[in-house]
């Protein structure tokens, strides 16, 4: 998985889960602990995340982790490439089966 694609899913699932802890996004994604670590930290220092402790929550080590407005924009941008890069692969695929298909009548001939 590319850094893109990384921030991609990581930015996905903090806007669906803000709530959500390191422990369990790291689970959903697939991914160490530690690299969802370093993948916020990455998203803090590009101001695309902010974190935030929860309010009056005796357990400090809880946190909400909130899309700034520029992390949104990279969301939408990043959502846009995903999107043009399925969309090629899908091309090409079917591409490929209508080539495979013709070759298919030809041997039948």
């Amino acid at each position: 998985m590319n850094n893109n694609n990384e921030y991609f899913d990581l930015l996905r699932k903090i806007k669906s889960q803000p709530k959500a802890s390191q422990r369990d996004l790291a689970k959903e994604l697939g991914i160490s602990l530690g690299k969802v670590n370093y993948i916020l930290n990455a998203l803090k220092l590009k101001g695309l995340v902010k974190v935030r402790n929860f309010k009056k929550n005796p357990n400090k080590i809880n946190y909400i982790y909130i899309l700034t407005p520029k992390g949104v924009a990279e969301k939408t941008k990043l959502t846009i490439n995903f999107m043009k890069r399925k969309i090629s692969e899908y091309d090409e695929l079917k591409k490929e089966l209508i080539q495979e298909k013709n070759k298919n009548k030809k041997k039948r001939k």
